[in-house]
């Protein structure tokens, strides 16, 4: 397993942007498929975005296709979630997740490792 560490969230106003970063620790986190996940209050965790060990295959929930991207640097062992156009509907607390896996997967049971969450706040 890595450690996962997420950091960026913050308050901002809709159409504004932010960029989350999720650090690993490890020396095996170019073999991990890296997950964006998020849960609003009362609500069960839902998919955001994944990306596969190598950055060369992504995919995202219909939600936020067109507004978030994810991407990597193994070099740094940082996976990201860049988030445009924020709506007040993406407020939330998002959780990186990692499982080391060939593909992709998009079930939160798929992966293993999880950080602690970073609060994602969106005014109208």
């Amino acid at each position: 397993q890595v450690q996962l560490v997420e950091s960026g969230g913050g308050l901002v106003q809709a159409g504004d942007s932010l960029r989350l970063s999720c650090a690993a620790s490890g020396h095996t986190f170019s073999r991990y498929a890296m997950g964006w996940f998020r849960q609003a209050p009362g609500k069960e965790r839902e998919f955001v975005a994944v990306i596969n060990w190598s950055g060369s295959s992504t995919y995202y929930a219909d939600s936020v296709k067109g507004r978030f991207t994810i991407s990597r640097d193994n070099a740094k062992k940082t996976a990201y979630l860049q988030m445009n156009s924020l709506k007040p509907e993406d407020t939330a607390v998002y959780y990186c997740a990692a499982e080391r896996l060939f593909g992709i997967a998009v079930r939160v049971v798929d992966f293993g490792s999880w950080g602690q969450g970073t609060q994602v706040t969106v005014s109208s």
